[in-house]
């Protein structure tokens, strides 16, 4: 079975946007996306520019930019789509998970139906 994982044009847009900010690098470092255990719902997401990718990390390329997750995160993630809004109440990276059984209002919280 085959997991999937994608990037929207938004968020696309705006990780090339943070890696040109931070100078040149070669190659640019991959934004990783991860699941970590905590968070107001048992499982939250981080995103910070990573350097390395491993080799069983799944990487999604578009617009110029890679986006890693591992197959741990995958798993939680699966069919999943990383997401970039931009509201009156602030900007930031958002997952689009349709495994997640209930958030929480930060958007980085989440929890899975058991």
């Amino acid at each position: 079975m085959t997991q999937s994982f994608s990037v929207s044009d938004a968020a696309a847009r705006r990780i090339a946007e943070i890696i040109a900010s931070k100078g040149e690098a070669s190659p640019p470092p991959a934004l990783r996306v991860a699941v970590s255990a905590g968070g107001c719902n048992g499982f939250q997401y981080e995103f910070r520019l990573d350097p390395e990718i491993a080799p069983d990390d799944l990487v999604v390329e578009a617009h110029g930019i890679r986006v890693a997750v591992d197959p741990a995160s995958l798993d939680l993630m699966d069919g999943g789509e990383l997401d970039y809004v931009d509201k009156l109440m602030g900007a930031h990276f958002t997952v689009n998970n349709p495994n997640a059984a209930s958030g929480c209002g930060c958007g980085t919280s989440f929890s899975i139906a058991g």
